[in-house]
């Protein structure tokens, strides 16, 4: 069975969640380097763990939710995270709080999941 863009957008959020999830959740020094951060911040890895845990979660629940409601629903919420994430991060570039390419790929990454929330809600054409 072949997968349209709406299921295709949902399960590549997915995986993208899933991947920066595990990344924060198990490797937060990682990512905070990444970052360009100070990885030796106690506070700070703790926040991208708990990042890690949320993000893990939302990613789980888009490859297990079956009823399209749900779905639909997980999409419209994802939509609202992924913008505050995309403007988060564009906010902390400018005010120097994240270094300019840090922002910027943040920035980026929220900003594709931004899309694939929006692809995902495409509204369904022809029989169902």
């Amino acid at each position: 069975m072949a997968m349209d863009a709406r299921c295709s957008a949902r399960y590549s959020l997915a995986g993208i969640r899933l991947v920066n999830g595990v990344a924060a959740l198990l490797a937060p020094q990682l990512v905070a380097r990444r970052l360009g951060a100070d990885e030796t911040q106690p506070a700070l890895v703790h926040v991208l763990r708990m990042f890690g845990v949320r993000t893990v979660f939302i990613g789980a629940e888009l490859l297990f939710l079956k009823d399209p409601g749900r779905i639909a629903r997980a999409m419209r919420v994802g939509t609202v995270i992924h913008t505050s994430d995309a403007l988060s991060a564009a906010a902390a570039g400018r005010c120097g709080t994240l270094r300019p390419r840090a922002a910027a790929a943040a920035t980026a990454i929220s900003t594709v999941n931004v899309a694939l929330t929006l692809v995902a809600q495409w509204p369904r054409r022809g029989p169902n």
